[in-house]
């Protein structure tokens, strides 16, 4: 016999698939992902991997450690940053890891694409803090898309197909109460456009 759920009854599932969209493609995990895709579009596949894994120290795993001694210090309260002043304080830091990695990469003579896959996450980041200042723009959706336009640079326009994936993370934040429908929006286009015009301009 079938049951039938009532809205009410079936909102839990509705949060529960949102939450795991959230948290499995968070922009950490987005960025681990367009990095080593990248790196393996090399000439050298293994050197390439070697400069993904620099670029996923310096642009993934240093923000989540702040992240993590933040959330044990009482500083924010999870890993997403809910709070839109807490991102004013977050996003300089984040700014300066990834800025640091490209200071790495210039001196050691990283290859263009994986230079400019870092100067596209640098670019994206500082267009968007003058924008958290007054409006919480969607973070998620940004690395999101900004991956995808990078991804398409690389691979080719067949990668677009994978945009419902950016439609997807936009519907769990606006499901997650975490941001408005405009919110995502906005940081899709930002991270598409920024990300990549300033990965064409300096792998090209």
């Amino acid at each position: 016999m079938t049951t039938l759920h009532t809205p009410a009854e079936a909102a839990p599932g509705r949060h529960a698939t949102a939450r795991r969209i959230t948290d499995w493609l968070d922009p950490k995990n987005v960025i681990i992902a367009v990095s080593l895709l990248t790196g393996l579009a090399q000439d050298d596949p293994l050197i390439g991997l070697a400069w993904a894994v620099e670029a996923i120290v310096f642009a993934a795993v240093i923000p989540v450690a702040y992240i993590t001694y933040g959330i044990k210090k009482g500083q924010w309260a999870d890993r997403h940053i809910g709070q839109r002043q807490r991102r004013l304080l977050l996003i300089p830091v984040i700014m300066a890891s990834v800025g640091a990695g490209i200071g790495g990469m210039l001196w050691l003579g990283a290859p263009r694409p994986m230079l400019a896959l870092v100067l596209a996450m640098l670019a994206t980041l500082a267009v968007l803090l003058p924008i958290t200042a007054f409006w919480k723009i969607s973070v998620h959706t940004s690395v999101a898309a900004g991956a995808l336009a990078i991804l398409v640079a690389v691979y080719g326009p067949l990668v677009w197909l994978a945009a419902p994936v950016v439609a997807f993370i936009a519907w769990s934040r606006v499901e997650l109460r975490a941001h408005t429908l405009a919110q995502t929006i906005a940081g899709a286009v930002t991270g598409a456009v920024v990300a990549g015009v300033v990965f064409a301009a300096v792998s090209g």
